[in-house]
């Protein structure tokens, strides 16, 4: 992979963590078809290498991502490629662990994007905006995952009027987990990255998927669950090793 590589999404894998790398910088890495395909083949492989145990998700260049490709849709001729539901759901019901690192500002979908994984961290001089109502769209397939994760005034705030927010405000909403200063920003990460490399990929995977399943849960269904997925996880080999490990003070067997 070089700096002059032209396909649309870049996909790596180092030390058991994939980045994927939006690779359009000339239309601010909007999601064009050939990037949502790109975007779509990435996810899925980083979905089928249980080498991986965590997924980093940023853009090429100075942007993170613009959202649509609106001169793409101006045109008319738009090749077949997955839509924005199916790209969001897909990030949500990964079984990985995904981090948006928001490299540069982040715009209407490319927002989208960012509610979909389970972290985002972003410098603290990028700014987001929902500018969908001010070129008279709504954000709607968004709003599905963004409304999971900003609190409500703030959602209608920044969709409503489309106006620009910092990072510190992106991450006080609720939308970012949190915010460095660039300089920093790449310890910051490196750090979020080897906790993951230190924690059970199984473990993981039902504990991404349980936090999905008992929201909006009754009490009675989301405990019924969360006893059944208790004991199936106490009684599996992978805990009996995390505790072995525990007691003789050294690294589990799947740690990198």
């Amino acid at each position: 992979m070089t700096a002059t590589d032209d396909r649309p999404v870049l996909y790596d894998v180092e030390r058991g963590i994939a980045t994927i790398t939006l690779n359009a910088p000339q239309r601010r890495n909007a999601l064009s078809a050939a990037v949502r395909n790109g975007l779509a083949e990435a996810l899925a492989r980083a979905g089928a290498d249980d080498g991986v145990r965590a997924v980093v998700l940023t853009g090429a260049g100075t942007s993170f991502c613009a959202g649509a490709d609106l001169k793409e849709i101006a045109s008319g001729r738009v090749p077949p490629a997955p839509g924005i539901p199916e790209l969001l759901t897909t990030i949500m019901e990964l079984p990985r662990p995904v981090v948006a690192v928001v490299n540069g500002p982040a715009r209407a979908g490319g927002l989208g994007l960012v509610a979909a994984c389970d972290l985002a961290i972003a410098p603290d001089d990028v700014t987001f905006a929902f500018t969908e109502v001010r070129i008279g769209v709504v954000p709607a397939m968004i709003a599905v995952v963004c409304r999971a994760r900003m609190t409500s005034r703030a959602l209608a705030r920044y969709f409503l009027t489309g106006e620009g927010f910092t990072a510190a405000q992106a991450a006080e909403s609720g939308l970012i987990t949190l915010t460095r200063p660039r300089d920093g920003l790449d310890a910051a990460v490196g750090e979020l990255l080897d906790a993951f490399r230190a924690t059970e990929p199984k473990a993981v995977a039902r504990t991404k998927r349980l936090l999905t399943e008992v929201d909006g849960m009754g009490l009675d269904a989301a405990f019924t669950l969360a006893e059944r997925v208790s004991i199936e996880f106490f009684g599996s080999p992978e805990a009996a090793e995390g505790r072995q490990a525990f007691f003789e003070k050294r690294p589990p067997s799947w740690a990198l």
